[in-house]
């Protein structure tokens, strides 16, 4: 019974160790591989590619179909890396549009 307590115990510490080193382990990483560098340029390449579509198609208010979906999918990734909230106003107008098949 006391060898089970001592286990569980090791365990128990071992697992306290291994979750202590992941969360110190993870920024570093990124920091020496320069992980937040690629993901301010892809949320930069993002934010580029949908400011084009809309300086293209603000006046007459309709995009195409694809357009549209690409869209809504670059703005999905924008969010998702962490974006401000500069294409939000963008983003709902957009929605508002006449979406053209």
């Amino acid at each position: 019974m006391h060898t089970l307590l001592i286990a569980a115990q090791f365990a128990s510490s071992v697992s306290t160790i291994i979750a202590l080193v992941i969360l110190f382990v993870r920024p570093v990483r990124e920091r020496v591989m320069g992980v937040e560098s690629i993901r301010g340029g892809q949320r930069c390449l993002l934010r580029s590619d949908m400011l084009h579509a809309y300086y293209k198609h603000r006046e007459d208010k309709t995009i195409r179909q694809y357009e549209y979906e690409k869209f809504l999918m670059e703005y999905g990734a924008y969010k998702a890396l962490k974006g401000n909230s500069f294409i939000d106003k963008i983003y709902e107008e957009v929605k508002a549009w006449e979406v053209l098949t």
